[in-house]
């Protein structure tokens, strides 16, 4: 069993990809109270702990390394610093966090890292954290590539780009860098392949219970662990105005589709904009009021959410309806994280077999 640490683990979805491919997560950090709660759910052992990085000691992390032969440290520095829609402060103190990332790489000593971030961390400052971050690890002895990546070529509904940094131990790995795993661009997963076997809840009918038996591939992924009722799937009740605005917007439509008068009540493109019921989802955030179910009047559920992010549907969000949006929006697609995990799998069990 390869065992893994994830930091700023948040709901989980980062280890969810691993554990799917064979990977342990022995420990998760995270000073988020609800995510940390969601990903101890939806393990065996409470693994993910609330502390802050910072106040880890050098000697408590080597300890705990060598005891639980960690061999990967995997996790997302807090990305609202990088952010394209944030500030894009580079003097914001989270940029930083990847130093304290960088800090327990340097203790542990894994035979391989990964970084996720949005990928407005690319161009920020120039591409001064890019380089920093390139630099910094290869001086800590390991081969370090990064690349973006869409999400929807990765087996998941959802055209969410992130890029990924890589590196691998030289003294285990040589002269090698992490080949990443090739993209599937003729074959998506639409939105309605994703939520189609769902409640239509616009009817009145039961959150709880599935409409019909999975369809396809995607829906038996999900369900493949079937519990007896669809956890967070309550609806979000519009007002009836809303509703009959939302209306008006076609399938994968916007509000421009909308009358000019209607246009305005949001002062911004991608407001009242509807899913393309043949298209994988744009990017689902932290749960805003301005992106609609392609066939109901209403946002997605947290559950359907979940889906266009990939996570099964016995993976179960703690917490308010709001906090479970955002832990939502905030994760990695699980089939993302794992679609590199299986690469890491691979060159892993490749090495014990020289």
């Amino acid at each position: 069993m390869y065992n893994i640490i994830d930091l700023f683990c948040g709901a989980g979805g980062i280890s969810k990809g691993f554990e799917m491919s064979g990977f342990n997560t022995k420990l998760a950090i995270d000073m988020w109270n609800d995510a940390v709660e969601t990903f101890n759910f939806n393990h065996n052992t409470d693994v993910a702990i609330v502390k802050d990085i910072h106040n880890f000691k050098n000697e408590e992390v080597e300890e705990f390394a060598k005891t639980n032969n960690i061999i990967g440290i995997v996790g997302g520095p807090p990305c609202q610093g990088f952010s394209m829609v944030g500030t894009r402060d580079h003097e914001d103190e989270r940029n930083s966090l990847y130093m304290e990332y960088a800090r327990f790489v340097d203790i542990v000593k894994p035979d391989f890292f990964v970084i996720e971030n949005v990928k407005g961390l690319l161009n920020l400052k120039k591409g001064f954290f890019k380089k920093d971050i390139i630099d910094r690890f290869t001086a800590l002895n390991y081969n370090v590539n990064y690349k973006l990546l869409k999400a929807s070529e990765h087996g998941v509904p959802q055209s969410r780009e992130r890029v990924f940094f890589i590196g691998l131990k030289k003294s285990t790995f040589g002269s090698l860098f992490f080949k990443f795993p090739k993209e599937n661009k003729n074959s998506f997963i639409s939105n309605q392949e994703a939520l189609s076997d769902m409640p239509n809840l616009d009817l009145g009918e039961n959150q709880y219970k599935y409409k019909t038996s999975p369809s396809n591939e995607y829906q038996r992924y999900l369900r493949s662990n079937e519990l007896e009722k669809i956890y967070n799937n309550d609806i979000t009740n519009h007002t009836k105005k809303t509703k009959s605005i939302i209306d008006l917007v076609p399938d994968g439509g916007g509000a421009k589709d909308l009358p000019e008068e209607l246009y305005k009540v949001r002062n911004y493109n991608a407001a009242f904009k509807r899913m393309d019921s043949k298209k994988p989802s744009t990017t689902i955030d932290c749960g805003h009021r301005n992106y609609f179910h392609y066939k109901e009047n209403r946002i997605p559920t947290v559950r359907e959410s979940a889906r266009i992010q990939s996570f099964p549907d016995d993976y179960v969000f703690m917490g308010s309806k709001t906090s479970q949006y955002k832990q939502v929006g905030n994760a990695v697609p699980p089939l993302l994280a794992k679609s590199i995990a299986d690469e890491l799998m691979r060159l892993l069990t490749n090495k014990e077999g020289d």
